[in-house]
């Protein structure tokens, strides 16, 4: 089998402990290459590399753009190859890949290269007596530790601010998900990035991962992925000071009103409960229905959902492919089991599907709907991240917004109106970091992107990404 290899001062390298470990094809259930199990020593090899090269990669934004605009075109020229790869170390269908992930990993990385050259600095003059100017200086080595779910999108979304800030970096993929991230590594080696200015340490949270969050000379993390993890991060790096970035889980509501256009609402609904098997943290897995509509809605998507394909993620015709993991497979299915014991009724979907051929022993759920649960239970408040949505009536913007905020998270929320007063209205009092109306996953890679409560702390994307890895100053200069 291929072995995965780290990526440390510009050199593909194995782990100092020479130990690897099995990576699984999900749609198959059988290993398929192999993972360095890294620990403190790759990643204390890392950060000394980062630390040397930091001084130079932080001069000139001019050749940090050019060089990531390099890779990104690298990532374009191999779309085919990148998708492939993601399908089989995912589960995702290779379509998905193929028109989602992989372009938008590349379209992190250009608009991060193109961002900093359109950079402006604030001054003041107070009372002609001085001036005041603000600079942002790259805060040193930081630490970008990315999910399994969207891997080299989420793993360019971390990275690309970073590198693009003048910051160099240690990076964890994920141990489920590290193919696209080790192929990442080679082009960045074929577009000249200088030796340690990125460093890619396979391997798992526990060795790797807490490694990077413990080394006194990371300045930052960022991290996206559970809120149970994100809470251990915070417990060791917050007393040490560092700046965090957590993008943490969700439970989103997707809030339909009677008078909203029914059939995007039911096709656009489709698509954010059951895009990437449900594994999305932005996927709506609440769906709030007003009464009068309660009822066409469930058996329209009820039907429109028995029509997805659950199939081989290689073949172009399927809609969800494998779950991510055997483990997170058995969760899923648990989390159903509960909702039956919560007096739930199963209208859709809720068994492992079993394929034929090379799939039969991959890691495959139907897409499952339940009806008749409480907004306080434990299914509807605890973060599931699978093929699973509930559906609840509501009789009014009172009662939906209690549904809505009632859980512990607040990342994303969905709600479809035709009323242009409402919109503005639940928008204003849904608790969420994102408030998409009338749509859903549309994004400007320039608006702030993070949620409240305990979906997590601090917000990505535009150039709140790029404060994120600098430090602030004030320079006063008197007159």
């Amino acid at each position: 089998m291929e072995k995965i290899l780290n990526y440390i001062n510009g050199v593909l390298t194995e782990p100092v402990s020479g130990k690897f470990f099995n990576n699984i094809n999900p749609a198959e259930g059988k290993p398929y290459s192999l993972v360095p199990d890294s620990g403190a020593e790759d990643v204390a090899k890392a950060t000394a590399a980062a630390q040397h090269a930091f001084a130079k990669w932080s001069t000139s934004a001019k050749d940090r753009s050019a060089i990531l605009v390099k890779i990104a075109e690298l990532v374009e020229r191999d779309l085919d190859k990148l998708a492939l790869a993601e399908s089989i170390d995912q589960g995702k269908p290779v379509t998905l890949a193929r028109s989602l992930d992989i372009p938008r990993a590349a379209a992190n990385i250009r608009f991060y290269a193109t961002a900093i050259l359109h950079e402006s600095a604030t001054a003041h003059f107070t009372d002609n007596e001085a001036i005041n100017y603000t600079q942002h200086t790259p805060i040193g080595v930081v630490g970008c530790i990315s999910p399994w779910n969207l891997p080299l999108y989420l793993f360019t979304w971390k990275i690309a601010p970073a590198l693009a800030a003048g910051c160099t970096v240690v990076a964890k993929p994920s141990e489920i998900t590290p193919m696209t991230a080790y192929l990442f590594s080679k082009l960045c080696i074929e577009a000249g990035l200088p030796a340690g200015v990125l460093n890619i340490v396979h391997g798992v949270g526990a060795r790797a991962g807490q490694a990077i969050i413990e080394h006194p000379e990371i300045k930052a993390i960022s991290f996206t992925g559970g809120t149970v993890t994100g809470k251990t991060i915070a417990a060791t790096a917050a007393p040490m000071f560092k700046k965090l970035s957590l993008e943490l889980g969700g439970k989103n509501p997707n809030i339909i009103f009677a008078d909203c256009d029914f059939e995007k609402a039911i096709n656009t609904s489709i698509q954010s409960s059951f895009a990437n098997q449900g594994e999305i943290c932005l996927c709506g897995s609440r769906i709030f229905v007003e009464r009068p509509l309660y009822e066409k809605f469930v058996a329209e998507f009820t039907e429109r959902t028995k029509k997805l394909i659950v199939g081989d993620p290689l073949d172009d015709e399927t809609n969800l492919g494998a779950i991510a993991s055997e483990v997170h497979l058995n969760k899923v299915l648990a989390y159903i089991e509960l909702a039956k014991q919560e007096g739930g009724t199963v209208v859709q979907g809720g068994k492992q599907v079993k394929l034929a051929g090379r799939c039969a022993d991959g890691y495959f759920l139907e897409p499952t709907i339940i009806t008749g649960l409480s907004h306080t239970c434990r299914t509807n408040q605890e973060e599931i991240f699978g093929p699973v949505v509930t559906i609840m009536p509501f009789d009014s913007e009172a009662e939906v917004l209690e549904y809505a905020n009632s859980t512990t998270y607040g990342l994303a929320a969905t709600i479809w109106t035709e009323n242009l007063k409402r919109a503005h209205r639940m928008a204003a009092l849904v608790k969420s970091g994102i408030v998409w109306v009338n749509c859903w996953l549309l994004r400007d890679l320039r608006t702030p992107f993070g949620g409240m409560k305990q979906s997590g702390i601090g917000r990505e994307g535009g150039f709140e990404a790029l404060k994120f890895f600098t430090d602030e100053k004030n320079v006063c200069i008197k007159l």
